[in-house]
């Protein structure tokens, strides 16, 4: 009787650890569950800004595309105005593209 006694405490014993263990383990599986669960809203935190990002840069596009479209009309239409004044117009771009390299030199030897 004393053996069947001893066998039932040790088997309560080995349930009680191996009950400890299981519940040891579901508080770790369930810290990793925590930890994936706050690293997917991050994730889904992080794509809906870089989506706000996105669609406030393609109105910045569109509204560049139609100032330059707009530039672009009025360019044309005053070279199409003054083909007598083909000389004067040569003239102007010669500046403008000599300006633009003059402020380029300029700038890069103040970031110098």
């Amino acid at each position: 009787m004393a053996d069947f006694r001893n066998n039932r405490n040790g088997m309560a014993r080995t349930e009680e650890m191996l009950d400890s263990e299981n519940q040891q383990r579901v508080d770790n599986l369930a810290s990793k569950v925590s930890r994936l669960k706050n690293l997917a809203l991050d994730i889904d935190d992080e794509a809906a800004d870089s989506n706000r990002y996105l669609d406030s840069m393609g109105g910045d596009y569109e509204s560049t595309q139609g100032l330059l479209g707009g530039s672009v009309h009025r360019l044309s239409h005053m070279v199409q105005a003054n083909r007598g004044n083909r000389k004067l117009m040569c003239y102007l771009v010669l500046g403008l593209v000599l300006l633009f390299f003059v402020t380029y030199y300029l700038i890069s030897r103040v970031s110098k």
